[in-house]
């Protein structure tokens, strides 16, 4: 599918495997989280040249980057979605990404641009969650008509909704860390 010159990427197997694998984790939630993996991803190749994407590390990372949510039952779910990413790299056979997966993962609720290793991926998949996250209104720059595209092919099924309510009930119980995943 093409938006305003942007191919929109609708199936990616990553993608379809590890929401299958954690239907049960994810239960009513299995849409909402799948359509954001999507949504992440496309807003990620609008803001970052093509060539310079390497989609199945994206993919894996936007699979996994929140899962621990669900799979964990917290809100303080890095280091578990890392610890089922770098499950699955082993599992096939592609444990050499786990160091940029990881902090792809580790650093994709980071307030300020990620600078560390600039050829990885972390930037890019931090700039298009923060996208979704604020439900477009942080752009960086993409067109509009883009973004609500992107929203119409993945609706939010709930998601933004979601994530409020799992705010405030982290906020409930810890209210000195309300938002363990933000970095500096």
């Amino acid at each position: 599918m093409r938006s305003g010159g942007v191919t929109l990427i609708t199936e990616l197997p990553i993608i379809e495997r590890v929401i299958q694998m954690h239907s049960a984790d994810l239960g009513a939630d299995l849409m909402a989280y799948r359509n954001h993996t999507y949504r992440v991803v496309n807003f990620c190749l609008a803001l970052f040249p093509a060539e310079f994407m390497q989609l199945e590390k994206l993919s894996t990372a936007a699979a996994f980057h929140d899962l621990g949510i669900w799979t964990h039952h917290t809100f303080d779910y890095l280091k578990p979605s890392v610890g089922l990413a770098c499950a699955h790299l082993i599992g096939t056979g592609q444990d050499e990404w786990s160091a940029e997966i990881t902090e792809m993962i580790l650093q994709h609720h980071k307030l300020f641009p990620y600078r560390r290793h600039p050829q990885w991926l972390v930037e890019p998949l931090r700039r298009a969650d923060l996208v979704d996250v604020s439900a477009g209104l942080v752009t960086f720059g993409l067109p509009r008509e883009l973004i609500r595209e992107i929203y119409a092919t993945w609706p939010t099924e709930g998601f933004h909704k979601r994530l409020v309510q799992l705010e405030l009930a982290r906020l409930r119980r810890y209210p000195w860390n309300p938002l363990p995943m933000v970095r500096l």
